[in-house]
């Protein structure tokens, strides 16, 4: 893979807090810095203008502007993908880590993101590549089937869309998901969710699972932190699990004196199971000062526990705590009878459990759908294919 030399530039992370403008489109410093492949989803106006219409954000761009994400440009008539077939970086990690605890559990996926996000979260915990401008990070060129073969040669049962937002880049990972997934290799989205309604279709069709962040449950904090709105992504949030077959789970990033008060938590649960499902998992994860927000500390333990034990009087039935050391909020139990069924501590699998009958055994099942018979063990668990036969 051929490294790319690239100047660094980042926003000032110490600058103050101020909220973004729900569109700001960006005019590129050299006419001549926009190249890339041609992008889907754009339309003309009658102004001359050309909206993006990949996301909720319909970026009207002329001649020589970038979308807030950065990396979609327009030059003379048509909307560019500047990222096209190039990487922030490459990564083995345990799906887990995604976080995925019900899809191919114990398994290695090959990870990889580019640069650029169409969000503009200011509690951003790899602002260092979201926020990155369109050369910043991008350090390894790749085709789609030079990743398909690095898949296969490490033992990655998943490739992982990762690291900034997948959707901005949808047609170069839809053109890596594909063949993947002709050879026998599952796609993995890491995703906001911050999609039109004429993208979804083409972006999750090529999706066999997805973590989809719900970063709160009140528009005041998406306008307020991200810059985007609350419907949207509910919206997408239905759309997978009612018109897809792409496995679901949500990660709620809990930040102090945010998102985390103990009625919002409820509501959200609450949504989750009626309009979702009990089954969907639902992971509540640990925020640390980082991007704009060094001010506000890193969330306790305890508050993960609470919204853990919220959620599950809400009526769901697989909630797990993240980004801490708390074995018995990331394990996965039986929801009928309590036995442990895979012992976690952080992304580590400590124990898998035996026992083949009632509820419990079609969990089990559930979950060997979805898993292969001797998966790859990050803690090392003892002969794993005795209780995925």
């Amino acid at each position: 893979m051929k490294i790319l030399e690239a100047l660094l530039f980042v926003e000032n992370p110490a600058r103050p807090f101020h909220l973004e403008p729900m569109n700001k489109p960006q005019s590129a410093p050299l006419r001549e810095a926009i190249a890339g492949v041609p992008g889907r989803y754009w339309e003309r106006l009658a102004d001359g203008r050309i909206p993006c219409d990949l996301c909720p954000r319909y970026c009207k761009l002329h001649d020589g502007q970038r979308g807030l994400c950065f990396v979609r440009a327009r030059r003379g008539d048509e909307i560019l993908l500047t990222t096209y077939g190039r990487s922030s970086g490459f990564c083995i990690d345990p799906i887990e880590k995604k976080p995925l605890n019900h899809f191919l559990p114990g398994t290695p996926a090959l990870s990889f993101g580019t640069a650029g996000c169409n969000l503009a979260c200011k509690f951003c915990q790899n602002w260092d590549i979201s926020k990155a401008r369109s050369f910043d990070r991008l350090q390894s060129e790749a085709s789609s089937d030079a990743i398909v073969r690095a898949a296969r040669a490490t033992g990655s049962r998943a490739i992982a869309y990762t690291y900034n937002d997948p959707v901005i880049f949808l047609e170069y990972a839809v053109d890596v998901a594909r063949p993947a997934r002709e050879r026998g290799v599952k796609n993995v989205a890491v995703t906001a969710g911050y999609i039109s309604e004429k993208a979804r279709e083409e972006f999750f069709s090529a999706m066999d699972a997805a973590n989809i962040d719900l970063k709160a449950f009140t528009d005041g904090f998406y306008r307020a932190l991200c810059s985007a709105e609350l419907g949207p992504v509910l919206d997408t949030l239905e759309y997978v699990k009612r018109e897809t077959k792409v496995w679901l789970e949500i990660t709620t990033l809990l930040i102090p004196g945010c998102n985390d008060a103990p009625s919002e938590i409820a509501a959200l649960s609450e949504w989750v199971a009626s309009r979702l499902g009990p089954d969907v998992p639902l992971h509540f994860s640990a925020f640390h000062p980082d991007w704009k927000m060094h001010a506000v500390p890193a969330t306790p333990r305890a508050t993960l526990t609470r919204a853990r034990e919220i959620a599950k009087s809400a009526g769901l039935r697989y909630v797990y705590t993240g980004n801490v050391h708390d074995e018995a909020g990331q394990s996965t139990y039986c929801h009928a009878c309590g036995e442990r069924v895979i012992g976690r501590n952080w992304y580590e699998i400590t124990s898998l459990g035996a026992r083949r009958q009632g509820p419990l055994l079609k969990l089990r099942r559930a979950m060997r759908r979805r898993v292969r018979r001797e998966p790859w063990l990050m803690g090392g668990a003892a002969d794993a294919n005795r209780v995925w036969r």
